[in-house]
């Protein structure tokens, strides 16, 4: 089975080797193994976990959480619907985050015309004379 070093590994979910450390001592990889001196090998396995971990602080869920997840992981079946609950709750954290990128995309977009049709014409005065009041640009 290949194994995999610290810096291969944070190449490959281009993150830092310090960061790696942080999750191994905060209790977030433990079947990481380690060599004699100490050094860890990472297996497939624990690269998938480390992805789901990534994927878990991508949506704002604090190291405490993932933490739990990875002990319900470990506690095997008698947790599955706590990891389903888990994710559910995730799932719609990240449904609402998405749904106020949408918004935010929705005011740069209209800020992205407003700053076309002012350099097509050369000047915001067009905005201007449109709403006959200053526009926040």
């Amino acid at each position: 089975m290949r194994t995999y070093t610290i810096s291969e590994v944070a190449r490959e979910l281009n993150l830092t080797p310090y960061t790696l450390r942080y999750y191994d001592k905060e209790g977030l990889m433990p079947y990481v193994e380690r060599t004699a001196s100490g050094a860890r090998l990472f297996r497939e396995s624990d690269i998938g976990a480390l992805r789901v971990i990534e994927c878990l602080k991508s949506t704002g869920m604090p190291i405490r959480e993932i933490k739990n997840f990875i002990d319900w992981c470990s506690d095997g079946d008698s947790t599955l619907q706590q990891r389903y609950d888990m994710f559910i709750e995730r799932k719609a954290i990240v449904e609402a985050q998405m749904e106020e990128l949408k918004k935010t995309m929705e005011v740069i977009e209209h800020k992205c015309l407003y700053y076309r049709i002012a350099l097509d014409a050369g000047s915001e005065e067009i905005h201007k004379n449109a709403i006959g009041a200053p526009v926040v640009n």
